[in-house]
């Protein structure tokens, strides 16, 4: 999960008591079964189902059993997954959850910002959870934003965001979530043939996470050598990680950005290639330089903007 899914760095930790459910320690997999025990022990107001580093598809329809049975609001945050649902690629939340939430860039490919979506369905837990309130759960989200977190809105903003989503109605955009899909699971492949572990095994998303204690260096080395040659990924954490956050044994890769520069599952092929040359001989000055050289051509061949 997010750091705003009640981690004491974040105010939802802090001023709510937040317990944690986590995926299964051999398949990485997420565990419904171990998150309906706690569901029911735990009795919580709310259950939320997202994450930042999780490459399978989410099961919304067994949250949402899961939630009924305890009572439970079910939040959904798509941050990461948004243009994935829009195109199709990705069950969709919305005939299960209350609330969804989700940013507007990363596979959504909008400007930075976010939205806070509740389908039209019955406040099904209002007269448990807030009986004396006579708002219902949209009417209260609204308030508790505004005024309760913000004052004016950013104009320019939200136009961006109907931009983003007007680009996201088209067949275009769904073209584009198929192909973020297709993009990492060749990339994953690559990695696999050349002996990395992924979590997981593999992916269904646009997500890679790579746990590099295999090889004897961490997250924050794998993110610094690979800044060297270009290429751009983020340390992290992998499940029931023994390292420190700062200093984890794992990397997080995606696909979006380079499916928007058009690249294929042949070039995601190679940069696999690229990346594992580079991990598994991160001292080695050779192919460093050879994986720099291979780096800007295949930038070259992909321009930002082809039209410039």
């Amino acid at each position: 999960g997010h750091l705003t899914h009640g981690y004491k760095l974040s105010f939802s930790g802090r001023y709510y008591r937040a317990v944690n459910y986590g995926v299964d320690k051999k398949t990485h997999l997420l565990d419904y079964e171990a998150i309906r025990k706690i569901a029911i022990q735990e009795k919580p107001k709310l259950i939320v189902c997202g994450a930042t580093a999780y490459p399978r598809l989410i099961d919304f329809a067994a949250f949402r059993k899961i939630a009924d049975e305890a009572q439970a609001y079910l939040l959904a945050d798509i941050s990461h997954i948004a243009g994935l649902v829009i195109a199709g690629v990705h069950p969709s939340p919305v005939p299960y959850a209350d609330v969804i939430t989700t940013t507007t860039h990363k596979t959504l490919r909008g400007p930075r910002g976010a939205m806070i979506l509740v389908p039209k369905i019955a406040d099904r837990w209002h007269d448990i959870h807030h009986a004396t309130s006579k708002k219902n759960l949209a009417e209260m989200i609204d308030s508790a934003i505004i005024p309760g977190l913000q004052g004016g809105p950013h104009n320019h903003q939200t136009a961006a965001i109907a931009v983003a989503l007007k680009e996201a109605a088209t067949p275009q955009f769904a073209d584009y979530g198929k192909a973020v899909v297709a993009n990492a699971q060749a990339l994953a492949t690559a990695l696999t043939e050349r002996g990395l572990a992924l979590s997981t095994g593999g992916t269904d998303n646009h997500l890679i996470l790579i746990d590099l204690a295999p090889q004897g260096i961490t997250g924050k080395e794998a993110e610094n050598v690979l800044d060297s040659i270009d290429i751009t990924v983020n340390k992290n954490l992998v499940p029931y990680d023994p390292k420190p956050p700062l200093d984890p044994s794992g990397i997080r890769l995606g696909t979006p950005a380079l499916t928007s520069r058009g690249f294929t599952t042949e070039d995601m092929s190679q940069v696999g290639n690229i990346i594992a040359d580079v991990l598994l001989q991160p001292k080695n000055e050779e192919i460093l330089a050879s994986a720099r050289v291979q780096v800007k051509k295949l930038t070259q061949q992909h321009p930002l903007y082809p039209e410039l």
